[in-house]
């Protein structure tokens, strides 16, 4: 085999591949012992029609595509690792010689890992964010542990109001026909919690226990069902039960039974100290990543499109994979959001950019910086995932061969590189109190 590199603009390259001919043969060889079994043709028994019989039939090429596929795979990535070329993209794939006897020729158009030039990234100037916490952020915390810690309290003497916990069952109909999923018996349902479309909770108020009622409601009109989306629905309700949240009172016996602490004011450290951690981590990766951005429009770099699309189809997957995780198809997520696969592929193209300047620029300073990771990096970063999953160190580290160690390596290496931009920077007060928002 033998491989051309020729240069393309904008990053590209084109990677002319050569297999020889008795490769090539050899593998339509191959796709003929495999699929000699599905011919049948008058005179041979199936599975023992002769290839060159076949060919003949039906024509010399019946074997070249699958042959070609056979051939490209490794033939690519061979290719790609004698060209000594950085490949960041998805191959555009194009044979432009296939034929039995010949040398099969084809080529692969790839994007190319971009050269970056470093503009200045010591010494730039970045704010440190206040990270102070309210009393009222502690309050917060404080409530919903009360939520958390309430019990419920079974009524039988009074009608529903806000706030309760009902049981009920209920049918919904549109036009008096009844509907997929309008159906339920013995749901629960928090009076106030707007779990319910439309007004269906609001109406349900002042209803006591056995009471039923007609409900009218609208479905939205952007609803993750079409079929409901913008219709009137009538369901029919009938009250099984109430019953009514009793809070704690947020005193000491209410720290000594729900946590380790023996004072509320301990409980209300304890609360304060972690939002100032978590604060302070979050301030961390806003300069962080201010810097970062300096250094991108510091720097100059030319990437191609074909990077971007790879980075887009990456964060695709990842997209698709947290909503399989949250029990959502991506099809009905895509329905739901009234967005095509396209639309959101699009939207996704600036930050898909963003990432691989960030990544782009940091690599470069690891470059020139020679920052490294060692083994004991690795090791502890193993430590940090056996904690997290509750598993051995030794069982972690069996799963990374030496090629996922190196990626490893150069992803800490990376980490390292934001620290030390962060060493380097003047960190300046900021102008005004930054607003963290919880998750």
């Amino acid at each position: 085999m033998s491989v051309q590199v020729e240069k393309l603009e904008h990053n590209m390259a084109m990677l002319t591949v050569e297999v020889e001919a008795a490769e090539f043969d050899a593998a339509c060889k191959k796709v003929y012992n495999k699929k000699k079994g599905s011919f049948n043709l008058p005179g041979f028994r199936k599975g023992k029609v002769p290839m060159n019989v076949i060919e003949r039939t039906y024509g010399v090429g019946v074997f070249y595509e699958d042959a070609a596929n056979d051939i490209l795979p490794k033939a690519y990535t061979d290719a790609v690792e004698e060209s000594g070329v950085e490949v960041v993209s998805q191959p555009e794939i194009d044979v432009t010689q296939i034929g039995k006897g010949e040398n099969f020729i084809f080529t692969a158009t790839v994007a190319v890992k971009p050269e970056v030039t470093l503009g200045q990234y010591k010494g730039l100037e970045v704010e440190k964010q206040s990270v102070e916490v309210t009393e009222e952020e502690i309050n917060e915390k404080l409530v919903a542990a009360q939520n958390e810690n309430a019990r419920e309290i079974t009524i039988e003497d009074r009608p529903v109001k806000e706030g309760d916990i009902i049981t009920l069952n209920y049918a919904g109909t549109i036009d008096g026909v009844p509907f997929d999923g309008g159906t339920a018996d013995n749901q629960k349902l928090e009076i106030g919690s707007h779990s319910f479309i439309d007004t269906f909770e609001d109406q349900l108020v002042g209803l006591n226990i056995g009471d039923e009622k007609d409900v009218e409601v609208t479905f939205p009109e952007k609803y993750h069902a079409e079929e409901l989306a913008g219709k009137p629905a009538v369901f029919h309700v009938e009250i099984l039960g109430i019953t009514e949240k009793q809070l704690p009172e947020i005193d000491d016996d209410f720290a000594q039974d729900t946590t380790e602490f023996d004072s509320l004011e301990e409980y209300k450290e304890d609360i304060r100290k972690k939002l100032t951690e978590g604060k302070e981590e979050q301030a961390k990766t806003v300069m962080e990543n201010a810097l970062v951005d300096q250094i991108v429009a510091n720097s100059e770099m030319d990437i191609p499109e074909a990077m971007i699309d790879s980075q887009v189809e990456q964060m695709m997957q990842e997209y698709e994979q947290r909503m399989s995780y949250q029990g959502i198809t991506f099809d009905r997520y895509l329905q739901f959001t009234g967005q095509s696969r396209e639309e959101l592929e699009e939207s996704m193209r600036p930050d898909a950019e963003k990432r691989i300047q960030s990544s782009l620029v940091l690599e470069a300073i690891v470059a020139a910086e020679s920052i490294e990771a060692t083994d004991e990096d690795v090791n502890k970063e193993y430590e940090k995932m056996a904690a997290m999953y509750q598993m051995d160190v030794e069982q972690i580290a069996s799963y990374y061969g030496e090629a996922q160690k190196e990626d490893m390596k150069k992803d800490l290496a990376v980490q390292k590189a934001v620290k030390f931009v962060l060493e380097q920077a003047v960190v300046t007060e900021a102008s005004e109190e930054l607003d963290f928002e919880e998750e």
